[in-house]
């Protein structure tokens, strides 16, 4: 079942451009699509992935290894998870996936 959801992060394009260069180039297994636009307090993603644990195994395989080190070296703590609104998908299309829920 797909699974997309979108949530808010308070970084600037700068750590983003870090955080995308330590996760690599190739597109992880399951995702859709991945959106990162500015927002008043940051940055907000929209992610859309085959199935939640696709997702899942890619937050915790490649996400969490590089953002992890990264927060506790500025912040000096990870922080918790942002919270998350999940998306009801009715229709996914990208130059490379069409899905109709």
């Amino acid at each position: 079942m797909t699974y997309a959801f979108t949530y808010e992060v308070p970084i600037t394009t700068e750590i983003y451009a870090r955080i995308k260069e330590g996760i690599g180039p190739q597109r992880p297994p399951g995702m859709i699509a991945h959106l990162a636009y500015r927002s008043e307090n940051g940055l907000r993603y929209v992610d859309v992935w085959q199935t939640k644990d696709d997702w899942e195994a890619f937050e915790h395989d490649r996400v969490h290894p590089v953002v992890h080190p990264l927060l506790q070296d500025m912040l000096g703590f990870v922080p918790p998870e942002p919270p998350r609104t999940v998306l009801d998908i009715v229709d996914a299309w990208t130059a490379e996936h069409t899905m109709t829920a």
